[in-house]
């Protein structure tokens, strides 16, 4: 295997100085046209690759961005790495990705050795709601722009992307309401993550503002993901009365319940409606389709990387605390309770 070539090999072939090379490469000091063309069409002949790790300790930054997300099997994650890489590329970063398995100890780690790469900035989906300073076990990076997505630590005031999850559950409980279910069921979220609690707080909002109660045991917490989901419904639709409609927080529990319905020999929505969140592009294809609040991963990840660029370039403002919008997608799963027409 043939060794790359160095910048000492480049100097000596376009009979320049080593600085001028690196001038030339790292753009931090202008350079002759003639010579800058020459030194050019040496690297091109050699191949030669720069260093991104060698220029950031050079420069104390790099052009990359690390992004750390909790469940890389979760269809909706990937679309917001997806709106980060397009922004991130378009502008010339190169976005470096950890999965932490929603595992806090993990995610210590991945962030600690991203900072050791010296990365332009960090983008984070953390696996906990947690304080920062005292339970997460990372401290915010010194110099290096920091974003979270969807969740955030409760003591962060810093810049963070989010979308409307209570009033999206909210606007889901009343739906499920409005067709006539009174006994109704949650697949609530981890407690510990932000977003879950919204939802959680949205569907309570929806049952007060209706003087509707709901017993106990019909709110079952998840891990959000569709074997947690599909344990938690079975427990649900063993239950006497069982529950007429189920609001999962996310799709993946969804599908989870959807699972429960139909090993239990019932029929979904008939015997019981179903609807999720986020809306993923898995909701058209099961049977029924499902009912989902719909939330843009895509431009979650897009919105959080034009944001952190700016951080980046240097623009300074006050924090921002962005909240995108739900909407509630209406198809096939959910229809009124069974008993309000027993002649089916």
């Amino acid at each position: 295997m043939t060794k790359p070539a160095t910048m000492k090999q480049i100097a000596e072939r376009a009979q320049v100085s080593i600085g001028t090379v690196s001038h030339v490469v790292n753009g931090t000091a202008p350079v002759r046209e003639k010579l800058r063309k020459r030194v050019l069409e040496v690297i091109a002949h050699l191949g030669y690759q720069p260093s991104q790790l060698a220029r950031g300790l050079r420069r104390d930054t790099t052009n990359m961005l690390g992004m750390v997300i909790p469940d890389i099997t979760n269809p909706f994650f990937p679309a917001v790495v997806r709106g980060v890489e397009d922004v991130a590329f378009n502008k010339s970063y190169r976005v470096v990705l950890c999965n932490t398995d929603n595992d806090p100890a993990k995610e210590k780690a991945y962030i600690d050795e991203l900072r050791s790469y010296r990365p332009a900035g960090l983008l984070i989906i953390p696996a906990s709601e947690r304080s920062m300073s005292s339970e997460l076990g990372y401290s915010i990076p010194q110099g290096i722009p920091l974003i979270f997505l969807d969740r955030r630590p409760l003591d962060w005031k810093g810049d963070a992307v989010m979308v409307a999850n209570e009033e999206g559950a909210f606007q889901a409980t009343q739906y499920l309401l409005k067709m006539g279910h009174t006994r109704m069921a949650m697949l609530s979220g981890p407690s510990h993550v932000t977003n879950a609690v919204e939802r959680m707080a949205g569907f309570r909002r929806a049952l007060a503002k209706n003087n509707v109660k709901i017993t106990p045991e019909y709110v079952q917490e998840t891990r959000f993901d569709r074997d947690s989901g599909y344990r938690s419904a079975l427990r649900l639709l063993n239950m006497l009365p069982r529950p007429t409609a189920i609001f999962a927080a996310n799709d993946m529990v969804a599908l989870g319940a959807l699972l429960a319905v139909r090993e239990m020999g019932l029929r979904c929505p008939k015997d019981v409606s179903i609807i999720g969140f986020d809306d993923q592009d898995l909701c058209i294809f099961t049977d029924p389709a499902l009912s989902s609040v719909h939330q843009s991963g895509y431009q979650m990840g897009a919105t959080a990387a034009r944001l952190l660029l700016e951080r980046i370039s240097g623009k300074k403002a006050r924090p921002q605390q962005i909240v995108l919008p739900t909407e509630l997608r209406i198809r096939n799963s959910v229809v009124a309770p069974h008993e309000m027409h027993p002649k089916d």
